[in-house]
């Protein structure tokens, strides 16, 4: 399917109904459903081999174009003429989602669509270290798609079998490695045990003590339990339950991230990892995704920077852009700001989350160590590059951060043309050497309020005047 989304301001009523009116200023376009799983696992560096149907039009077009794209193998992508191509189509005003308008029909297949869907199916098989199957109740991959897959996975080489579905019962003929239902799909499951008095209070603790029944039902060598807020529950037949916690995040009107965890636990099982390890890295994934605006993806960078042992780190001038340009595309209005960040303090981070209030995205470039050094001084920077970088990064409203040599951002400015640069109260955009480069290309200069009584240089001062104290 293809996700849209449509974007605008409003601030009056339509005269023929009471509804707003949206001035469009942007539209955007992801595949989604199966196709996101699909671009996720692309993205975390998978070849992908994509095995479905679209119609033969221009929405169909547009969804291949895209996913081929991103390196997925469309070959195995079934056209059906006289069909349409499935589009949700999300209206948001302000920030806020009006209504989504679902459109086109693939419909139930022919006799020879399931005849094709089956052969590319089981060729796309061929050499392949995993097989993932995302079934949305649409009865695409129902009859001899799903006989066939059974039959090619039963009697050839065995290989990691994941299947995230609406209704699970039918796929237990495939004795799937892993099933990834959210509560909804896993208490229908469990709906056909008389044992299952329904989900508790305690939504994890609910489906841990189903897990004989749910692994049963599944035919499913092991069940991993997507429950949103409440992180994941894994379970197996041999070994203990395991939980994930979710990382919480404001609303940013995200979509798939069930796509992404399975695509994220797929290739982390691809390569060898545990069960436990493969569910916190799909929970860190699913994670990067919910703090996105729309049908985003996450790709190998974005997962190394949350799970590294280090915390995050910065991202050089080059990827910068990319992501940037990446952001826009989506529609996203870009922040940035910069300065030394050497010993963090509440003034740093006042300033941030304002900073961050007046776009999407919040770039934070850092001076580097010798910059640092030429402004401050031979005693500064007190914190290393690295470690600032690392420390504002980790800061919920930082979205991301870059090092620069150079005495001035001007650089930086004049090659990602951010729609806000932010500076602190304590100048005017008078007396900013940057005012002219970013008006000049369009950008706003903001300045948020200051807070008093709090600058890195007292703050060392007072240490540094303390320092022959006795330790208490």
């Amino acid at each position: 399917m293809l996700d849209r989304w449509w974007r605008g301001g409003s601030g009056r009523l339509s005269r023929e109904a009471p509804a707003p009116v949206v001035d469009l200023v942007d539209r955007s376009d992801a595949p989604g459903g199966a196709a996101n799983t699909a671009m996720n696992l692309a993205a975390l560096g998978a070849r992908v081999r994509l095995v479905g149907a679209t119609g033969d039009d221009d929405a169909g077009e547009r969804l291949r174009d895209v996913l081929a794209t991103a390196g997925v193998d469309v070959s195995g992508v079934v056209l059906r003429p006289g069909r349409s191509t499935v589009m949700k189509t999300r209206i948001m005003a302000d920030d806020q989602v009006l209504v989504r308008v679902d459109e086109g029909d693939v419909g139930v297949p022919t006799s020879e669509d399931e005849e094709r869907l089956a052969r590319a199916a089981v060729r796309a098989l061929e050499g392949a270290d995993a097989l993932v199957v995302c079934d949305y109740g649409a009865a695409t991959l129902h009859g001899a798609v799903r006989s066939r897959l059974a039959a090619a996975t039963a009697d050839g080489p065995r290989i990691l079998t994941v299947v995230d579905a609406h209704d699970l019962a039918p796929w237990a003929a495939l004795s799937p490695d892993v099933v990834t239902p959210n509560e909804a799909e896993a208490a229908l499951l469990l709906r056909r045990s008389r044992s299952w008095p329904g989900v508790g209070p305690d939504r994890v603790g609910s489906f841990a003590a189903a897990a004989d029944d749910l692994l049963s039902l599944s035919g499913a060598r092991a069940v991993v339990v997507t429950l949103d807020r409440d992180g994941t529950i894994a379970l197996t037949r041999d070994g203990e339950p395991f939980a994930t916690l979710a990382h919480p995040a404001a609303e940013k009107f995200a979509s798939g991230a069930g796509d992404t965890f399975t695509a994220a636990l797929t290739a982390a099982l691809a390569s060898g990892a545990t069960l436990p390890v493969a569910t916190v890295v799909a929970q860190h994934a699913a994670d990067v995704v919910v703090g996105r605006f729309g049908t985003a993806v996450c790709s190998t960078t974005d997962l190394q920077a949350r799970v590294s042992l280090d915390g995050p780190v910065a991202i050089g001038a080059d990827e910068l852009a990319q992501r940037l340009a990446e952001e826009r595309g989506d529609g996203r209005r870009i922040v940035f700001t910069n300065g030394c960040f050497d010993v963090l303090h509440r003034g740093h981070t006042s300033y941030l989350r304002q900073a961050k209030a007046l776009g999407d995205v919040l770039v934070v470039a850092i001076n580097s160590d010798e910059s640092v050094r030429r402004l401050k001084g031979p005693e500064r920077p007190i914190n290393t590059a690295a470690d600032r970088a690392s420390v504002l990064a980790s800061l919920e409203c930082v979205d991301l951060v870059t090092v620069f040599e150079t005495d001035t951002p001007i650089p930086l400015l004049e090659s990602l043309t951010p729609d806000v640069y932010v500076k602190g109260g304590d100048y005017s955009p008078e007396m900013l050497t940057e005012t002219p480069v970013v008006r000049g290309y369009g950008g706003e200069v903001r300045i948020v309020d200051y807070v008093p009584s709090h600058s890195t240089t007292s703050m060392v001062e007072r240490i540094r005047s303390r320092r022959e104290d006795p330790v208490s």
